[in-house]
């Protein structure tokens, strides 16, 4: 291993993958290096990269090649993550100078990786993508949760037992592992302690937690777990709920704990029953629409955030426009809208019809013009009345937070006219909206600078 002994870790996708490269981060500590501050300084990188759909394999892939072509002798470049778990020994091929290739399923072996880069007896890429998964069983005692300021992500649960058409997470991750409750809450007690504001449940489907340890409710019963064992922790807000595993048990137990945010994060994927059946999802929007209703009812306040994919192999333009009414009919808080891509070994990759590319494009533009107008609507709602928001920073001369409608690098922001520390939990009283943001200005007889708790009481939409 270098002498100097410093990493540095380029981190690509999601926040699940920040969650792995901050666990791998811990145990780089643990084998003595210390953290670089950028690449140039480091004896070893590490890239932590996504695959999820052809824009994020190239962008791992030319952040990979400009590594290697900038390597300095002595200097050792690790592929880690979705794209080496996917394409495995190819990706020397394709990145020469390339050390080392350590898969998804496996970033707790960062340390043999290092090793065996060290005993090879030439400059060949160590390949090392055991065949069993092991999320959840063998993590080596590290934290499995990414601090960013006064919030943390926080993984439950890794891999995905989904049958979706256009998706190659379960090829990429593995079957659904679910991490063992006590070790979550252990956790959670270590964040709070730490002085967490908020922790953001992460995996890639949240309402299968505990399935495959054989528990029924499982995302339920680790809420009520959570809410116990860190009381302190103003916020713990779910995220990748999947539709039709919303159960009552779970809309119970988020009404009856006030820092279970009432928020939501269902990615539904289209409005039109014949495409969500080609896409192998639940085929019934109604169903769907139904659920959100009964939840608006039992948590005032409720912020619903989606996913829809545009341009689905086959997706007409009578389909697409159902997409369209649906959204106006639901009103959601907040939408995500992806182009449909083409993924190799999916079951969609084999679907007649692709749609042309111009219009996908076109389609997302309608999709998210629409959206815009609805959430400038529904944002003029809270107009005068007041929010707690957790302050993360400033921008010239504004503090800027979120609200509990607000998941963290995926949402709006509140802009707070005055000086709020970041880390603060601060009362606002919104004065302005935007379509995605809100204005507001500190609490009368609050004082700027407070660290003020919120109140055990959600704010209600009339």
């Amino acid at each position: 291993m270098p002498s100097s002994r410093r990493y540095f870790l380029l981190t690509l996708g999601c926040a699940k993958n920040t969650v792995d490269s901050d666990s791998m981060a811990e145990l780089l500590e643990r084998g003595g290096l210390l953290p670089a501050p950028r690449p140039a300084l480091a004896d070893v990188i590490v890239v932590n990269t996504c695959a999820f759909i052809e824009p994020a394999r190239e962008e791992s892939l030319t952040a990979l090649r400009e590594l290697a072509g900038k390597k300095r002798p002595g200097q050792w470049l690790i592929a880690a993550g979705c794209l080496s778990q996917r394409m495995g020994g190819e990706l020397a091929r394709l990145v020469p100078g390339l050390d080392g290739v350590m898969g998804t399923r496996r970033w707790m072996d960062v340390l043999a990786v290092l090793e065996e880069i060290r005993s090879r007896a030439d400059d060949s890429t160590v390949v090392h993508l055991p065949p069993a998964p092991a999320t959840g069983k063998d993590e080596r005692g590290v934290l499995r949760a990414a601090v960013r300021g006064a919030s943390a992500y926080l993984k439950i649960a890794d891999g995905c037992g989904r049958p979706c058409a256009f998706c190659a997470i379960p090829a990429i991750k593995g079957p659904a592992v679910s991490r063992p409750m006590e070790r979550i809450l252990d956790e959670a007690r270590v964040l709070q302690d730490r002085g967490v504001h908020e922790l953001v449940l992460l995996a890639q489907d949240t309402t299968a937690y505990g399935r495959d340890l054989g528990m029924r409710d499982g995302l339920a019963a680790l809420l009520e777990g959570l809410a116990e064992a860190a009381p302190r922790i103003d916020w713990i807000r779910v995220m990748y709920a999947f539709p039709g595993a919303v159960s009552d048990r779970l809309i119970d137990t988020m009404a009856s704990h006030p820092h279970l945010l009432p928020y939501l994060d269902l990615p539904l994927q289209h409005g039109h029953p014949a495409v969500l059946r080609r896409m192998r999802r639940p085929a019934d929007p109604d169903d769907a629409s139904r659920m959100i209703q009964r939840m608006r009812e039992r948590l005032p306040g409720l912020a619903v955030r989606t996913a829809f994919i545009v341009g689905f192999p086959g997706e007409s333009e009578i389909e697409f426009e159902a997409l369209l009414g649906f959204v106006r009919a639901v009103r959601f808080d907040r939408v995500g809208c992806f182009l449909y891509s083409r993924e190799e070994g999916t079951a969609s990759a084999a679907l007649p019809n692709d749609i042309a590319m111009e219009v996908k494009e076109e389609r997302r533009g309608r999709l998210m013009e629409l959206q815009q107008g609805i959430s400038l609507e529904e944002n003029r709602l809270w107009v005068g009345r007041t929010l707690d928001v957790l302050v993360e920073g400033r921008r010239k001369s504004l503090s800027v937070g979120r609200s509990y409608r607000d998941a963290p690098e995926v949402d709006g922001v509140v802009l707070i006219e005055g000086d709020a520390p970041p880390g603060a939990m601060a009362r606002v009283r919104v004065t302005g909206a935007l379509p995605y943001d809100l204005i507001g200005v500190l609490e009368e007889g609050k004082a700027a600078g407070e660290n003020i708790r919120p109140p055990r009481k959600r704010p209600v939409r009339d």
